[in-house]
């Protein structure tokens, strides 16, 4: 059996996350499917300055052995999540490991115990850091480059973490939708009724210069329209700020939709280019000589073939009202506008049966699958 590592606690401090990230580049170093998130950005989820940290506790650690790191993971305390839940949970996240379950076994027993020091009964993850950014393990759809802000990780993963006795919470699926094959007359037919149908609502896209105005309704959408689904945790207004400040420059106009009614907000779809297929040369650096090769897709004067759909959904008394198909749609007629040949939605949580069956019925298969791990202390 391989030497135990030496688990060495890292600080939040510019030093100590560059040791933190540098990880996964020794890790993913001969994988060609791997894209490194941009580091400018990576390190804004792990500042102060990420409303995060006004309800939410992290530590970092790596391991190491012979002279180099061999793996990483952080321990997460929301404690928005556990009074939201009546849960008493830590999350385990960015995780990453060469293929030694002495490592792993490192790794996972460090933040157990850190979680049993602060007096919870319970480990979730993968979250990096919650349910609102990105989460779970790719367990299926394994081999393939991901789609901007979803997670990836090599097939030996699932057996450290399932070794370590963790066990399925929930599985959250992706959607592949061929734009050629999808039929989208019959969406669009379902777009007309329900727009003749409710004349009193208004579809609108939401513009770069309307953003800021319109967040306020946003925010009341997305905390309301997912408040019961497992895992939420309402995001706060400086979260809201922070998640558009982020997404801002991936905003395209066209694939950003709200739905009002005369007194409330009630639907919203957001929907981004799969901006990975340019990131990817990038190696997570953009002073490289290779953002040349980016800047048509920075510049808009490209897009990737794949556009994501992040968030698509409607205020519980509005569901199943056809709300969501006309954004769809209007979302679909920019896609074909300016090029994009496929379109994944994710992420759908298992038990969600009615997005299932609503993403089936308008061309999208299940092709990723990602899972959330419990582990009692």
């Amino acid at each position: 059996m391989n030497p135990v590592p030496n688990v060495i606690p890292v600080p939040r401090t510019r030093r100590g996350l560059t040791r933190f990230l540098q990880v996964s580049y020794h890790i993913y170093r001969e994988d060609p499917n791997w894209v490194a998130p941009l580091l400018v950005d990576q390190r804004k989820v792990f500042s102060d300055a990420n409303p995060l940290f006004q309800h939410a506790e992290m530590q970092l650690w790596v391991a190491h052995r012979d002279g180099r790191d061999v793996g990483r993971i952080a321990g997460i305390l929301d404690h928005n999540h556990n009074r939201t839940s009546g849960d008493n949970a830590g999350f385990f996240g960015f995780f990453e490991c060469i293929e030694d379950r002495a490592v792993s076994r490192a790794l996972f027993g460090t933040v157990a115990d850190w979680a049993r020091q602060k007096g919870l009964r319970r480990l979730l993850g993968p979250m990096n850091p919650t349910t609102n950014d990105e989460c779970g393990l790719l367990i299926e759809g394994l081999g393939q480059r991901p789609v901007l802000m979803m997670t990836y990780n090599p097939a030996y993963y699932i057996g450290l973490v399932e070794a370590e006795g963790f066990r399925k919470a929930r599985d959250l699926l992706a959607y592949h939708v061929d734009v050629a094959q999808a039929p989208l007359d019959r969406l669009d037919r379902l777009a007309e009724r329900t727009r003749k149908r409710y004349p009193n609502l208004t579809f609108r896209p939401v513009r770069h210069r309307t953003l800021t105005g319109d967040l306020a309704k946003i925010k009341e959408v997305y905390n309301t329209a997912w408040l019961d689904n497992w895992g939420f945790v309402p995001m706060t207004d400086a979260e809201i700020d922070f998640m558009a400040t982020r997404l801002k420059p991936m905003l395209v106009e066209g694939l950003v939709w709200l739905v009002e009614s005369p007194t409330e907000p009630v639907g919203f779809m957001l929907a981004v280019p799969d901006y990975n297929e340019a990131l990817q040369p990038l190696r997570g650096r953009l002073l490289t000589p290779r953002l040349f090769e980016a800047l048509p897709y920075f510049l808009r004067w490209k897009f990737p073939r794949c556009c994501r759909v992040v968030i698509l959904g409607t205020k519980e008394a509005w569901r199943g009202r056809g709300l969501e198909a006309v954004m769809l749609s209007e979302g679909f007629k920019t896609g074909l506008r300016v090029g994009f040949r496929e379109a994944e939605a994710s992420w759908v949580l298992e038990d969600n049966v009615m997005m299932c069956r609503f993403m089936e019925m308008f061309g999208g298969r299940v092709y990723r699958r990602y899972r959330i791990y419990e582990r009692e202390l």
